[in-house]
């Protein structure tokens, strides 16, 4: 939607795990929010994840700072009247979390907000329900698999009835059962990772209670890649596809990815070559999810958590 920037905006920053993103948005004349900017980049601040004491390394801190530079210049041009920055499951979880918050806050003037896991679950069920196209929807799942975490949402009349946040990242789950990533993955470390979100998902106590055949929502890295790889294969630009993204779709492009060396990986259209290798275990997760919940698609949504922070944002102005 195109509008002036004399309409008061604002502009999010998400730190996650894999990727930083940012959302200029202002309030639309419908009452939902008119999109000005969005960007991501791949900068990958949360290697090392999985480690006991986890800690962000200075190439992974000195990376998001330059990232969060770059987009805050992005914002800059449509004068935003707030400018927020959040940090989730990488920042959440390190050690030295708190450094980098101090660093960003000098390098940019701005505060990051580190968000609990079920804050960032809540904030991206509002994300979520700001999507028009999903305006009908009265119940619903919602699956956020990012780097670090994996966030899960049950919704009835379009409110949260539970909000769970899980240590299932791609990053986080890479790191921990594939021994080489620039291999073939290998179905040890398929079934290791399967196992983990299962296990994972039985201890959380998340209830797959809504009716059988209730939609379940896909956002987040995992789901617009997937879509994008899909998109690509048939000429389609990620807008032009299919927003629904079936499980025998997931396991083809399994198929296709798992047996490929990394560098093969990197050359596949429509894959980010930052992705390429922690693909294989996101969507080893995202299928046993569909298991274990009895899904048979997701429904491709990019309205996630920064759109629900800034219809926070908007609401405070």
């Amino acid at each position: 939607m195109n509008l002036s920037t004399s309409h008061r905006s604002v502009a999010v920053i998400d730190i996650g795990s894999n990727s930083i993103k940012v959302l200029v948005a202002a309030r639309a004349p419908t009452g939902g929010l008119a999109i000005l900017k969005t960007r991501t980049i791949d900068a990958r601040i949360s290697a090392g994840i999985s480690q006991a004491v986890p800690r962000l390394s200075e190439p992974g801190m000195a990376a998001g700072i330059d990232a969060i530079r770059a987009l805050l210049a992005e914002a800059a041009p449509f004068s935003p009247v707030a400018t927020v920055l959040v940090a989730t499951s990488a920042v959440r979880d390190a050690q030295n979390g708190t450094e980098f918050r101090d660093r960003v806050l000098q390098a940019t003037g701005h505060a990051i907000r580190i968000l609990t896991g079920e804050e960032e679950a809540t904030l991206i069920g509002r994300g979520l329900t700001s999507d028009p196209a999903l305006e009908r929807l009265h119940d619903f799942y919602v699956f956020d698999l990012g780097g670090g975490s994996l966030e899960c949402l049950a919704f009835r009349e379009r409110k949260i009835q539970q909000a769970v946040s899980l240590q299932l990242g791609c990053v986080r789950l890479t790191e921990k059962f594939v021994a080489d990533p620039t291999q073939p993955f290998s179905n040890g470390a398929a079934a290791a990772i399967r196992q983990q979100t299962l296990d994972l998902l039985a201890r959380s106590g998340f209830g797959f209670s809504l009716p059988a055949g209730t939609a379940a929502i896909g956002t987040g890295g995992t789901v617009t890649v997937a879509r994008a790889i899909l998109a690509a294969r048939t000429g389609l630009t990620l807008e032009a596809s299919e927003p629904q993204v079936s499980l025998v779709q997931l396991r083809e492009l399994l198929v296709l990815l798992g047996p490929l060396a990394l560098a093969e990986r990197r050359q596949i259209a429509g894959l980010p070559p930052a992705r390429a290798d922690v693909m294989p275990a996101a969507l080893v997760t995202l299928l046993a999810l569909a298991e274990k919940g009895g899904f048979t698609a997701y429904r491709h949504s990019l309205y996630n958590l920064r759109y629900g922070l800034a219809a926070e944002a908007l609401d405070l102005l």
